[in-house]
């Protein structure tokens, strides 16, 4: 494993299997909705980039800087509430053992929460500096 991989970790959870099959919601909303509700739970540098087309797995890429692992961990948990309130699947969630790295499969939307070392360690933002930026910010009145 090279330093610029993200570590496959020991602990995984199963995926969810409340899924209504005839909903299918827009990724896009769901993706927008998460990078707000990160916003709002005091996340730093939150992006999300729409990655149609360059990413094999998901549509849109999600990346956010918790201030601690306990925050990283509640924050996947809050992203899995959404992801259930909206009818969006999740897959899965996956992270290294430390709690400092978080990914968080929903299918079309990949969700990388991290401790600021760590983000910084891994730079997802260079290795998808070519996919395009979406706004995710509410309007100011």
């Amino acid at each position: 494993m090279s330093d610029t991989t993200p570590p496959t970790a020991p602990t995984t959870i199963a995926a969810d299997s409340q899924v209504n099959p005839h909903h299918h919601p827009d990724p896009r909303d769901f993706s927008v909705a998460a990078a707000r509700l990160l916003a709002d739970f005091d996340c730093e540098d939150v992006l999300l980039f729409d990655v149609t087309g360059i990413h094999p797995l998901c549509r849109f890429l999600l990346l956010a800087t918790g201030t601690s692992d306990r925050q990283v961990r509640s924050l996947a948990g809050r992203l899995s509430d959404l992801a259930a309130q909206m009818g969006q699947p999740r897959l899965g969630i996956d992270g290294d053992e430390g709690g400092t790295w978080l990914v968080i499969d929903f299918v079309d939307v990949m969700a990388h929460l991290f401790e600021p070392a760590t983000r910084g360690h891994y730079d997802l933002e260079m290795l998808w500096g070519d996919a395009q930026s979406v706004h995710w910010r509410r309007e100011s009145r």
